[in-house]
């Protein structure tokens, strides 16, 4: 519906403004829903299998019919989604304490937790509603939770509230860490001077999260949620590749830079990484060209704007 799309907008205004006024009020706010958001999912997960209406033999059998890769790579997309997030506090690294020890122990320690939450959940959901069922819920959280007697048929409700929980947890973190991503560049010459502005009264990036409030109005406002689900990742992810080969590169070309944490499993590790990029990108573009396309010319449209800064930018200088 279209107030969907009004409240997503009121929203990143809100967190936009919450952001402008301090990373530290919005580090409190990330704090407190991140800590509700789990232990509601975690609460919802043991409460399946404690009080819940379901049966093991959900479980059987684990496995029918044949596999089609393009379709498991379509299932990539959403897939990575819900897990996105676990690169951004490198963004932060600028302003986080030991960022050698800090960054790597929040990394593992943040989407080690995430796995473990969502491995319960899903064994929960297949406990309380068989797969056939499963298949042809269009919300499968609230059909689970309606499965557990204790919470009285406010299951879905419950549901409902932590999502929104979850969804207002996940937007303030992207707005403390996309507009970083500006400044950052602003700050190094890689983009307009005045992006990297700082707030001299609550020392924020003021412009760089003005700038992403408003890019993430538009797209609520233009895009559904599917739509900017699968946008974002596949605008991602090739981004994320290109992070992975310059572990490569930096190995080969710098090897003199000091080095506090090493990837693990190099060069496996990295590779795998690669490959899987590489190559749920690539069935994106098989299975659905069209709108891949659009995604991957929006990002092309920057190489022209970048290359024609650049010239103005230099004869600026000159």
């Amino acid at each position: 519906p279209e107030q969907v799309r009004y409240v997503a907008a009121v929203a990143i205004v809100l967190m936009g403004l919450l952001n402008y006024v301090g990373v530290h009020s919005a580090a409190i706010v990330m704090n407190l829903t991140t800590v509700a958001k789990f232990g509601s999912l975690a609460v919802l997960g043991l409460l399946a299998f404690a009080a819940g209406d379901g049966s093991a033999s959900h479980f059987t059998p684990a496995w029918t019919g044949g596999l089609e890769f393009s379709l498991l790579g379509t299932a990539l997309i959403a897939i990575m989604w819900t897990y996105d997030g676990w690169a951004d506090l490198s963004f932060m690294g600028g302003e986080v304490k030991d960022p050698g020890r800090t960054l790597p122990l929040a990394l593992i320690l943040g989407t080690s937790a995430i796995v473990v939450v969502y491995l319960l959940l899903n064994l929960a959901y297949i406990y309380l509603v068989p797969l056939a069922e499963m298949a042809q819920s269009p919300l499968i959280a609230a059909t689970a939770a309606n499965r557990i007697p204790v919470l009285a048929g406010l299951g879905g409700a419950i549901i409902s509230g932590v999502v929104m929980l979850s969804c207002f947890g996940a937007l303030n973190g992207s707005m403390m860490t996309g507009p970083r991503i500006f400044f950052a560049m602003a700050d190094r010459g890689l983009f307009f001077r005045a992006i990297a502005r700082v707030s001299p009264r609550f020392q924020s990036p003021s412009v760089a999260i003005w700038l992403a409030t408003a890019l993430g109005v538009i797209y609520v406002l233009l895009n559904d949620f599917q739509q900017l689900a699968d946008k974002f990742i596949l605008g991602i992810w090739p981004f994320y590749a290109l992070a992975v080969a310059a572990v490569f590169v930096l190995r080969r070309t710098r090897p003199e830079l000091p080095r506090p944490y090493r990837t693990w499993g190099y060069p496996v590790v990295p590779i795998l990484f690669l490959l899987a990029s590489v190559g749920m990108v690539l069935n994106a573009l098989w299975t659905d060209p069209v709108n891949t396309g659009i995604t991957f010319g929006i990002i092309l449209t920057g190489v022209p704007v970048y290359l024609g800064w650049r010239a103005i930018a230099s004869r600026w200088e000159s």
